[in-house]
């Protein structure tokens, strides 16, 4: 069995987005990492993002041109109706509730023009980075029923284009920085990162594997594409 090709998420990303011209947005843009990737790319870029102190970052860091950031969530996007190129849900449907998953693809099919594209892409419940977090971070069930609530796309007008797997080298400078990124996304999770801090600090120097900028962890990833009717 062939495994998957090794790939950073920006690599996978724009090789499979057109970007040039084209109005984007990043639903759950986080610090807008890929805001400013698509920015530089070409496109008219926004990003959405739920998290005021993930929002202080992403606007803490140098414009990569006329990007724009909205505070506000996946089930309520603040945009017109047809009007949207592309939508990116990076790493972020998982983190929708679940009542709420199906809301969050309803809006993107809303959103986005006629021939317009859903990029879904969603870290795979396995693999190094997902051991490393899974004692305060245990996303198995939500990311099984993001993956589950794609089954059912069709139904808003979003067809299936193409699914692919690829590993992504995820990089932390050192523990310091794993557990600030941790906390600051999951702010709910200080007391039991506390608790369990000497474990997590063993298994950062277990599973990581050293490279001149920090500590790379392998992740499998899984893109799901989708086309709106």
């Amino acid at each position: 069995m062939t495994s998957p090709p090794r790939r950073t998420n920006s690599e996978a990303l724009t090789a499979t987005l057109e970007l040039e011209g084209k109005k984007v947005i990043d639903v759950g843009c986080g610090e807008g990492h890929l805001v400013r990737l698509m920015t530089r790319h070409g496109a008219k870029a926004f990003g959405v993002e739920c998290s005021t102190a993930q929002l202080e970052k992403a606007h803490a860091e140098k414009p990569a041109g006329n990007e724009v950031y909205f505070e506000g969530q996946a089930e309520k996007l603040p945009f017109d109706d047809d009007s949207i190129d592309a939508a990116v849900f990076f790493n972020s449907l998982h983190h929708v509730e679940i009542k709420h998953m199906r809301k969050a693809l309803s809006e993107a099919a809303r959103v986005l023009k006629s021939g317009g594209v859903l990029y879904v892409c969603e870290p795979v419940a396995e693999g190094p980075h997902f051991e490393l977090m899974q004692p305060v971070h245990d996303e198995t069930l939500v990311r099984a029923k993001a993956y589950e609530t794609l089954q059912g796309a069709a139904d808003l007008g979003l067809n299936a284009e193409q699914e692919f797997t690829y590993i992504h080298p995820a990089l932390h400078k050192g523990f310091a920085q794993f557990k600030e990124r941790i906390l600051r996304i999951n702010p709910q999770h200080k007391k039991d990162f506390a608790e369990k801090e000497k474990n997590l600090k063993a298994a950062f120097k277990r599973l990581g594997q050293p490279v001149d900028n920090g500590f790379s962890f392998d992740q499998p990833m899984r893109v799901n594409v989708f086309n709106k009717s």
